[in-house]
């Protein structure tokens, strides 16, 4: 069974309400993501009793928001992300004022605008203290900043189990549905229904099994154990030869499958490494995507793709002839896919990434490790603003990254086709 889609690209099609319903559900379904990631920091900086002044979904201006207690929540114009701001993500510099700490939030590009600010500063007051994020133990910094990119594999975890497990996939069958005129099988008297459970002294437990073992077996002779009207049967024949090898002519039955969630985790577990090995090579990618948007080169359909392109192809999912049950299961594995790759991608240990917070913590808490050992005490927190040097131009490059991914998908997109 598939653990990716696969999206061959096909001519441009107009968009209808059918294609806007679907466009509209998949951003609807990104935006909830997106949320609950915030929701995945929020909650334990909450329990840990972290000040976190702002909830926000979004980026750019304010559409709308509302305070509870000392957070604003609220949804900006553009759909492009979202941060939580934690009081006190970086730790104070030699020479800040005093009663400021800097301010940081755990959006990339919300952080490179506040890093470019020349007096990002927040006012703390005497209450405020040990409330500050650089204050709390480092483990606690590690639940608040996983808390994200976790959130986002478990939301894969569950639109894979409803498209998965409680839709099923639409799979061959080794039943018969249909016999071809003029093969092997019509010569052997196979009908349809029969369902076919062994090959030679082998069994037969799916249709690409069977499959397999009929083309490797071109012009041989073979026995084939059927199941018809509950009765087992054998039946010899030749096997035809076409050009991909052996050929028996009949076409299958199909059912839908259902995973079962321990099938459903290891789902997510390969598109997680997927993900993780794609990102190693993700400048190489990107050049593809460059000579896709710039020149008559064919967008590469196992690459990357950003938010515009995927609400097109929930737009074209849609939009196809496919029954509505294969439309919703195909929606529900891309907002699956693109949690998962939002988690790991979350995971890259560089600021303003997620990862780049974990691995801050992580580094003070083998440092104070090290010294309970050797009887010194380690009171610095890590000061992770020493990179923002690095963390700007990471920025910028993921916003770059962006903006080509956004053009290309409107220029030369990958369309989905049943």
């Amino acid at each position: 069974m598939p653990t990716t889609l696969e999206l061959p690209v096909s001519a441009p099609r107009l968009p209808g309400m059918t294609w806007l319903l679907g466009a509209v559900v998949f951003l609807l379904g990104l935006l909830l993501s997106i949320a609950l990631h915030e929701v995945g920091h929020y909650a334990p900086a909450r329990r840990f009793n972290v000040k976190v002044t702002q909830w926000m979904v979004g980026i750019g201006p304010t559409a709308w928001s509302t305070r509870r207690g000392e957070t604003e929540f609220g949804i900006k114009w553009l759909p492009f992300g979202g941060y939580i701001r934690m009081v006190g993500m970086l730790p104070p510099a030699p020479g800040t004022p005093p009663g400021k700490v800097r301010r940081w939030s755990t959006g990339p590009l919300r952080s490179l605008i506040e890093g470019a600010r020349e007096a990002a500063w927040e006012d703390v007051g005497p209450r405020d203290h040990g409330r500050l994020f650089y204050q709390r133990p480092w483990w606690q910094r590690v639940i608040i900043m996983t808390g994200g990119p976790a959130m986002n594999m478990l939301l894969g975890f569950v639109f894979l189990s409803i498209a998965l497990t409680g839709i099923g996939v639409n799979t061959a069958q080794p039943t018969i549905q249909a016999v071809v005129a003029a093969s092997p099988a019509v010569t052997a008297g196979l009908q349809p229904g029969d369902k076919i459970i062994g090959y030679g002294d082998a069994s037969v437990r799916s249709w690409d099994e069977l499959t397999g073992m009929i083309r490797a077996d071109a012009g041989q002779p073979v026995t084939l154990t059927i199941m018809r009207d509950g009765v087992t049967e054998k039946v010899p024949l030749i096997m035809g030869v076409n050009g991909q090898g052996g050929f028996l002519g009949v076409q299958p039955a199909y059912a839908r499958e259902h995973m079962t969630p321990v099938e459903v985790a290891g789902v997510v577990r390969a598109a997680g490494k997927e993900v993780a090995v794609g990102v190693f090579h993700l400048p190489e990618r990107m050049v593809g995507v460059w000579q896709a948007a710039f020149s008559d080169a064919p967008r590469a359909v196992d690459g990357p793709i950003g938010v515009v392109g995927a609400t097109r192809l929930g737009g074209d999912v849609a939009a196809s002839d496919l029954p509505v049950a294969d439309r919703l299961l195909f929606l529900l594995e891309l907002l699956g896919s693109f949690n998962i790759a939002i988690g790991v991608f979350n995971l890259i240990p560089l600021l303003p990434l997620d990862g780049g917070h974990i691995a801050a913590a992580l580094l003070e808490g083998m440092k104070r490790g090290i010294g309970r050992l050797f009887g010194r005490r380690w009171t610095r927190p890590v000061d992770v603003a020493r990179t923002i040097p690095l963390t700007s131009a990471a920025a910028l490059v993921m916003v770059a990254m962006a903006a080509l991914l956004a053009y290309a998908d409107l220029v030369n997109p990958v369309h989905f086709t049943s």
